[in-house]
């Protein structure tokens, strides 16, 4: 079985361009693609655009070339955002609470038992879920499908700014991609301001320092809200209360960490349930986005999601997701066995495309080692169907080429609903043919817009 080479976002098959992109094309074309990658290029340097733990810190690309999305595609896409939004908020609600969704049958009572995002004996927040930033793939059919929904610690926001920044000025395409930085701030600053009841909370971004792969972001981050960017080993608990190091009070943490639990698997506090379990038991500070959410995230979840939405929500999925198999029921795992050369497997606990299968390309003796890790612990694993995943003009070596992309909208829930910010961040992969398109593996970023 073959993927495919997948639709093109800005080009139409004849090589002429999409009548959405046509404008930001032509500007690229006008500028000339190798001058505008090295003018970005140097741009993105001054910023000291980073990506990476320290120790493997590397420039973060930005390609020059904008993904351009029609507004009327959008709008659509912020809708089903929504939505899917407001059921898993419902669902990681119920987990921690009377679990009907698994009495009612719409998700196996395995599935939460073995979710290790389990935070229970805490209080339930104002919120669970503060930021998303799933991550959705459009196919041959041209629709966008949520491939991960990502409400733990969704990352690349303050990338995406910056490449607005670097991108958008230089093109001078008039009528422009709609603003996005001030609307970016403001749903940030709403999302946090509504996550407690105090009226002027002392905030703090906890980060994890340069062992963080966001480290830039993080600092950009805690600038963008006016908050002091903190490690764990900088807190203090004083009572049942948690100290900055200049005495005050932490009312409110952004929590930017690449743990996201409080608790190892065996139970106990890890460092981060060491520092906070106390004063969260008590009350005095909360966490955004709060522990328990990523019940919603696990990989288990993501088959059911959209049941999730008729079963809490009585719609249907405005959004949809790309066909997946739970590997822990007996049934699905069999069924996914005998098709596993035309299927991708993920990990159930895996991140940053690391550990993932693609089927249709894998070597006999790759797919023989996946059937045995598989059949040794099912419940660890998902399937998903395959994607012909859509390709954009990029710049490479001074030429456009097509290279293949994802995308990453981002979404904030506040007391006034869902605002979904217009663009969001496009990540592309660098290397011909590459389907995994993550950062962590050489991947770069596109500004995004929203025109129409």
């Amino acid at each position: 079985m073959s993927l495919g080479t997948g639709l093109d976002e800005a080009l139409l098959p004849d090589g002429g361009d999409r009548e959405h992109a046509a404008a930001a094309m032509a500007a690229v074309r006008a500028y000339g693609p190798a001058a505008l990658a090295a003018d970005v290029a140097r741009a993105a340097a001054d910023l000291d655009l980073q990506h990476g733990p320290a120790a493997e810190s590397h420039p973060f690309i930005v390609d020059p070339v904008p993904r351009v999305l029609p507004r009327a595609e959008w709008a659509e896409l912020a809708a089903g955002l929504d939505q899917r939004l407001r059921a898993l908020e419902a669902f990681v609600a119920d987990v921690h609470g009377p679990r009907e969704a698994v009495r009612a049958g719409v998700v196996p009572a395995e599935v939460v038992d073995t979710n290790r995002y389990l935070a229970p004996g805490l209080p339930p927040p104002r919120r669970w879920i503060g930021m998303a930033g799933p991550d959705l793939v459009r196919g041959a059919d041209g629709r966008l499908v949520v491939l991960e929904d990502n409400v733990r610690t969704p990352t690349l926001l303050a990338y995406a700014l910056a490449a607005r920044d670097l991108v958008a000025p230089r093109l001078g395409v008039r009528p422009g991609p709609a603003p996005v930085r001030e609307a970016a701030e403001t749903a940030v600053r709403r999302m946090l301001a509504d996550a407690t009841d105090l009226p002027d909370p002392v905030v703090a971004v906890l980060g994890d320092g340069p062992r963080s792969a966001v480290a830039w972001e993080i600092d950009r981050l805690g600038e963008m809200v006016g908050a002091p960017v903190v490690l764990p080993g900088q807190l203090t608990l004083r009572g049942e209360e948690l100290r900055l190091p200049d005495g005050r009070r932490v009312d409110l943490l952004w929590r930017r960490t690449s743990e996201e639990r409080p608790t190892d698997d065996d139970g106990r506090p890890n460092e981060l349930g060491a520092l906070l379990l106390g004063p969260l038991r008590a009350g005095t500070v909360t966490v955004v986005n709060a522990f328990g959410t990523g019940v919603a995230d696990d990989k288990r979840t993501f088959p059911y999601v959209e049941d999730l939405v008729g079963f809490f929500l009585g719609e249907q999925p405005r959004l949809r997701s790309q066909p997946a198999y739970d590997l822990g029921d007996p049934a699905q795992c069999r069924a996914a066995l005998d098709r596993l050369p035309e299927l991708v497997l993920k990990p159930r606990s895996g991140s940053g495309g690391h550990g993932v299968l693609i089927g249709p390309r894998a070597a006999a003796d790759e797919l023989e080692r996946a059937r045995a890790a598989v059949l040794a612990d099912p419940g660890e694993w998902i399937a998903q169907e395959p994607v012909a995943l859509s390709t954009h003009p990029t710049v490479v070596d001074g030429a456009l080429v097509p290279r293949h992309v994802d995308y990453r909208p981002y979404a904030f829930c506040t007391d006034h609903g869902t605002t979904v910010l217009p663009g969001g961040f496009t990540r592309v992969s660098l290397t011909e043919g590459e389907l995994v398109v993550n950062a962590s593996q050489g991947g770069g970023g596109k500004d995004t817009w929203v025109v129409g």
